[in-house]
């Protein structure tokens, strides 16, 4: 069965970077639609950016669009989340998810497939 790990979160200061990663195990990471999904304490889980199996399409909800980055080097089987221009509303564990079929989307009924999560904290 696909094993996702992600790695990468910490405490940051506002307006600091941090860059998330999510590491397959098993299987071809080509194979899947990976995604990236938050959920704050307290709050329901929610969609942060998708990308295709290629890499050739991507994603990303409103609140992240134009701070957050996707990518993906499916020759090391890791896909990536960029994070600039962090904010405290960012606060959240982080989770990557695969789907098998469907077009790219952060949609979390989509995704089959989760790894254990990662912590980001925003804060000064």
């Amino acid at each position: 069965q696909l094993q996702l790990v992600e790695s990468g979160g910490g405490l940051v200061q506002p307006g600091g970077s941090l860059r998330l990663s999510c590491e397959a195990s098993r299987f071809i990471l080509e194979n899947y639609v990976i995604g990236w999904f938050r959920q704050a304490k307290g709050k329901e889980r929610e969609g942060v950016s998708c990308i295709s199996r290629m890499g050739t399409g991507t994603a990303y909800a409103g609140s992240v669009k134009g701070r957050f980055a996707i990518s993906r080097d499916n020759a090391k089987n890791i896909v990536y989340l960029q994070m600039n221009s962090l904010k405290p509303e960012d606060t959240a564990v982080y989770y990557c998810a695969a789907a098998t079929t469907g077009r790219a989307s952060i949609d979390v009924g989509q995704y089959a497939y989760w790894g254990q999560g990662t912590q980001v904290t925003v804060s000064s």
